[in-house]
C-alpha cells in the first residue's frame, strides 16, 4: 500500500529557533509577511523582541492580532483583509493552535478565493496557499505540521473541518521556550490533545509505519513528561520534551488521521465555547473504551509504549489497563466533564441530535477502528456527561 507522507519542507527544532524566523522566510522567498497572531501574544515579552529581530534583518511585515479562540468566518475575512491591504507574499503564525487555523484559513482564501465554507471537508484546496511558517507557542495541536484547520462557522454554529495537502506549512518553527509562561490549565488540555493526537493516528484506520513511528515515541513522552510540566512548569527538560512530542504527534496524526475522539469534540466546542484540547480530553477515556475491542492489539501496543501495561500483558488486559490509566490520568489532571465544566444539561442534552450530525459530517469517525452508529455516539455523548 501506498501512502501519501506530507511534511514541512523546513522544521527547525529547539531552544532559541524563533530567531531564525527570518532566515527561513528568505529561505522561503518570502519578502513582505503577514505575522497573524492574537492579542495575548502581543503583550508577551518575548513578542517585541521577535519584532525587533525581523525589523534587524530588514524582513518588512505587519501584524494581524485580531485572532480569537476558536477562530470564525468573521476573523478569517478581516485576517484576509490586512492580507490584501497590505499586499503580503507570505504568513507566519505565531501562537497557539487558533493563530494558526487563522493563519492556514487566510492563506487557502489568499491563495483560491471564494469563502471559508467552500473548503469544507469534503471539499478540496485546489490551488496551494501562499508560503507559510508555523511557530506554535503551545505543546499541543501538531497544526505546525498539519494538514487540517478548524474554523467556526456562526451561522450553523459548527467548527468545519478543513483538510488538505495544501495546509501542511512550508515551514516549522518548534521553540519549547515559548510555551515556559503556559499555565497549568493550557499545559495539561493541550498536552491531553497531543496525547488524543498519538493514540487516534495509532488505532486509525489510515495508519502506517511512518506514523507509528511518530505516535509511538510522542506518547511515551507525553505519558512521562505531561505531570511534570504541569506541576513544574519551569522545568526545561519537561518542557523541551513537550514541545518534541506534540510535534511528532501532529506529524502522526497529519499522516494517518484522527478518529472518533476528534469527530465527537468539535461539535462541544463549538456550541459551549469549550476549548478543543480540553474537549478531547473529556471524551478520551470514554471512547477508547468504546473502541478497544475492535483493536485490542493497536489499543495494547499503546498502553506498553505509554508503560501502563507489561510487556507480557494480553492485549486484552493491556488494552482495558490503558482505558483504566486515562480515567486516573483525566483525575490527576483534574480535566472536568462536561457537567463540572459548568454547561447546563438541559442545553447539553438537547444540543446531542445536532453534535452526532456534525461529528459524522466531519468524517473523523470513519477513522475510528469501531465506526460508530449515530445512537452509539448519542449515547458517548450521554456517557461523558456523567
Amino acid at each position: 500500500m501506498v501512502h501519501d507522507i506530507r511534511i514541512p519542507a523546513i522544521l527547525n527544532i529547539g531552544g532559541g529557533a524563533l530567531a531564525q524566523t527570518a532566515s527561513v522566510a528568505r529561505a522561503l522567498s518570502s519578502r513582505n509577511p503577514l505575522v497573524v497572531t492574537d492579542p495575548g501574544i502581543t503583550q508577551l515579552p518575548f513578542f517585541r523582541g521577535f519584532c525587533d529581530s525581523l525589523r534587524t534583518q530588514s524582513l518588512p511585515f505587519a501584524v494581524f492580532s485580531g485572532t480569537v479562540a476558536d477562530p470564525t468566518v468573521t476573523v478569517v475575512q478581516a485576517g484576509l483583509d490586512a492580507w490584501r491591504n497590505g499586499s503580503h507574499d507570505s504568513l507566519i503564525a505565531l501562537g497557539g493552535g487558533s493563530s494558526l487555523d487563522t493563519a492556514k484559513a487566510i492563506g487557502v482564501l489568499a491563495g483560491n478565493g471564494g469563502s471559508i465554507q467552500d473548503y469544507k471537508v469534503p471539499h478540496p484546496i485546489p490551488r496551494p496557499l501562499p508560503p507559510l511558517i508555523a511557530i506554535p507557542t503551545t505543546a499541543g495541536t501538531g497544526s505546525e505540521v498539519s494538514r487540517f484547520t478548524v474554523v467556526t462557522d456562526p451561522a450553523t454554529n459548527e467548527k468545519m473541518l478543513i483538510a488538505g495537502a495544501a495546509l501542511v506549512p512550508a515551514a516549522a518553527i518548534v521553540d519549547f521556550q515559548l510555551t515556559l509562561t503556559m499555565p497549568l490549565r493550557l499545559t495539561a488540555d493541550t498536552g491531553t490533545d497531543a496525547l488524543t493526537h498519538c493514540i487516534e493516528a495509532c488505532v486509525s484506520r489510515k495508519a502506517n509505519p511512518f506514523s507509528d513511528a511518530f505516535a509511538f515515541a510522542a506518547m511515551q513522552a507525553i505519558w512521562k513528561w505531561l505531570p511534570v510540566a504541569c506541576m513544574q512548569p519551569a522545568n526545561l527538560a519537561a518542557r523541551e520534551a513537550m514541545m518534541l512530542a506534540a510535534t511528532q504527534a501532529g506529524l502522526a496524526f497529519t499522516n494517518a488521521s484522527v478518529a472518533l475522539v476528534h469527530g465527537m469534540s468539535r461539535p462541544i466546542g463549538a456550541m459551549f465555547h469549550v476549548a478543543h484540547g480540553l474537549s478531547n480530553a473529556m471524551l478520551l477515556p470514554a471512547v477508547t473504551a468504546f473502541s478497544v475491542r475492535s483493536a485490542p492489539a493497536r489499543y495494547a501496543a499503546c498502553a506498553r509504549a505509554m508503560q501502563v501495561a507489561q510487556p507480557g500483558d494480553a492485549d486484552g488486559s493491556a488494552s482495558q489497563k490503558l482505558v483504566a490509566a486515562l480515567y486516573a490520568r483525566n483525575r490527576e489532571l483534574q480535566i472536568p466533564s462536561p457537567r463540572e465544566y459548568g454547561i447546563a444539561e438541559g442545553d447539553y442534552m438537547q444540543a446531542i441530535p445536532q453534535m452526532v450530525e456534525q461529528a459524522l459530517a466531519s468524517g473523523s469517525p470513519h477513522n475510528n477502528p469501531r465506526i460508530p452508529t449515530p445512537d452509539e455516539i448519542a449515547a458517548l455523548y450521554r456517557e461523558v456527561w456523567k
